[in-house]
């Protein structure tokens, strides 16, 4: 267990050292040998059936997923109790980023370990457990989530799926049609959310052989077209009184603890979508041939390549710092600890915030790589028989589930506020000083013998940077600002890209003396590369944010505020991304 354990949101008024963050060059021999195994079931047995598994052979991946319980890999997140393995969440990311090169096939794999089965780990009693768990946890049932409806969706609560106690009070009466369900049509186990008496917010365990449910038809999507999707119809379905999970009302704690973990989990996943892809653009870009060479020996590719590589070390360092994290705040709730699993879902719900960073900021991520990978392919990048077009459509739905990014970074700022009228995190105070800081000289020119001195110190002023902007913005719309989304959306930017970027800063600092000299100017290279493109978007959220909430002259002091904490000159920035991108092409894939 880690020395200091960090509150969530704190990293933004504190500062972490380098030994106090988990990174993926600290995964011990099991991790990564979980990480080969399930790297060598993607490549020998999903990748050949990809074609099927576009084509909606559905038989197929319900004997992947199988094969998956045979493998261990949905076992990860269970207790031992149950036939679990019960492995800590970095474990579980890994997972999660090596089955992602099977395109739909990871879709599947996600919605039932992730969102599937966890509702029913956290919240089941043990009589439900008992009956389910081994049965999701070796394959042989499939499991799904059905919390989305056709007219409710970022607003879960409004659901009209209703639920009334039958007159001899033996089961409920389900009614309703839930909509985009993952797994729609080979599911055997459904969490479905329903309102007892049209009021009470509630989640019922629902097997698909009840009478009364049924599927609707495939949804003709955009993409993951190999994962199933479909309506969940309920007509009349009686659900026994025992299959209730957790409380009548409290159907809400287990929708959005367990998102939570999806969005983080959906960060760790697109991540390795994201390797996949950069791999293929390298290798088309080192084999296609214009004006008599390689198309990666021109520059403008390069520059592609450099960027991609960057963005892809910058995500995966928020993913395993941010697992690190919720494993050592899990770490401090003992077993015994009555109702566990209440300690343990206010652990993972300290870190909500962090989760939807995650979310945000992977998602985009890999929209700007899968783009990218499309650019460089040119034209071969709109035909269906190149890998380019496929990473481009199946890219997109990332941004929208496990909860919009709109709504994610709105999350992202209102967890802040919310926290900090509670009084659990000083943000006022600092606030303050931050405010009282900008009267004082600049500070000095980092010490450029001290590995990231620059990028370390550009971070301090960042973070006084965020204070200062959201505290001006607070103090003029006061309770009022969660109204104010525009001004929302904005400093949740600079929040998203600050964790970032102190991720991979951190990571970098942590690992340099374990490199050799070609990989650790590899590794330099793709931080200053990330942090300048970081800097330049928070720079442009915060004048956003300060033009949208201030005017005269304390919007001259914000914009003032913005030009001094951005301050950041990688002198020799083009020559790094030339570095990373040889890199990136002698490796023919992302080489960290």
């Amino acid at each position: 267990m880690a020395a200091r354990v960090f509150k969530g949101a704190e990293f933004l008024i504190t500062e972490a050292g380098k030994d106090e963050v988990f990174v993926p060059e600290d995964f011990s021999d099991e991790q990564r040998q979980i990480g080969a195994t399930t790297e060598q079931f993607v490549a020998n047995e999903v990748i050949p059936a990809r074609e099927e598994i576009e084509h909606q052979n559905f038989d197929k991946v319900v004997h992947l997923l199988r094969r998956c319980g045979e493998l261990g890999l949905l076992m990860i997140d269970v207790p031992e109790e149950y036939g679990g393995l019960e492995l800590d969440k970095a474990t579980s990311m890994l997972a999660a980023e090596k089955i992602s090169g099977s395109g739909s096939f990871s879709v599947a794999y996600a919605a039932h370990s992730g969102i599937g089965t966890l509702p029913l780990v956290y919240y089941g009693t043990e009589e439900q457990k008992a009956r389910y768990l081994e049965k999701l946890t070796s394959g042989e049932w499939v499991a799904a989530y059905c919390l989305t409806e056709p007219d409710s969706g970022s607003d879960a609560l409004g659901a009209k799926a209703s639920a009334t106690l039958s007159a001899d009070g033996s089961h409920y009466i389900l009614n309703g049609t839930k909509q985009f369900t993952t797994n729609g049509s080979i599911a055997d186990l459904y969490t479905v959310f329903a309102k007892v008496d049209r009021e009470h917010f509630t989640a019922f365990l629902v097997e698909r052989t009840m009478a009364g449910v049924s599927v609707g038809p495939e949804e003709k999507k955009l993409g993951i077209k190999g994962s199933s999707t479909t309506q969940v119809i309920l007509d009349n379905v009686q659900v026994p009184v025992g299959n209730v999970l957790g409380e009548i009302g409290k159907g809400h704690k287990i929708a959005f603890n367990v998102l939570n973990i999806g969005r983080f989990k959906l960060g760790a996943a697109v991540t390795g979508s994201a390797k996949f892809a950069l791999a293929d653009g390298v290798k088309y870009a080192v084999l296609r041939k214009q004006f008599g060479r390689p198309i990666a020996s021109f520059g403008a590719i390069q520059e592609k390549l450099a960027d991609m590589a960057a963005e892809i070390f910058a995500s995966e360092s928020l993913v395993y710092r941010l697992a690190g994290l919720i494993d050592d705040r899990l770490a401090t709730i003992p077993k015994e600890t009555p109702n566990y699993y209440d300690a343990y879902q206010k652990g993972i719900e300290e870190y909500a915030m962090e989760c939807a960073i995650a979310k945000v900021f992977c998602s985009e991520m890999l929209a700007f790589v899968a783009d990218q990978v499309v650019q460089v392919h040119g034209g071969y990048g709109f035909i269906q028989e190149y890998p380019a077009e496929r990473y481009y459509r199946d890219e997109r739905i990332n941004r929208i589930f496990e909860g919009t990014n709109e709504i994610n970074r709105l999350l992202i700022p209102g967890t802040l506020l919310t926290r900090a009228l509670k009084g659990e995190i000083p943000l006022q105070r600092e606030a303050m000083k931050a405010l009282d800081a900008l009267t004082t000289p600049s500070f000095d020119e980092p010490d450029d013998s001290v590995p990231f001195a620059a990028e370390k110190a550009l971070l301090a002023g960042l973070k006084q940077l965020f204070l200062v902007v959201a505290g001006s913005a607070a103090q003029k719309y006061q309770t009022a600002i969660k109204d104010e989304q525009e001004v929302l959306l904005a400093l949740a930017d600079v929040v998203i890209n600050i964790f970032a970027m102190e991720s991979a800063v951190l990571r970098a600092d942590k690992i340099l003396p374990r490199l050799s000299d070609a990989k650790g100017r590899a590794v330099t290279a793709a931080v200053r590369s990330f942090c300048f493109g970081a800097n330049e978007k928070i720079a442009s959220a915060a004048r956003k944010a300060a033009f949208y909430s201030e005017e005269g002259d304390t919007l001259a002091v914000l914009l003032g505020a913005v030009r001094r904490f951005t301050r950041y000159q990688p002198a020799g920035l083009l020559q790094d991304k030339r570095v990373l991108a040889q890199t990136v092409i002698e490796a023919e894939k992302y080489p960290f």
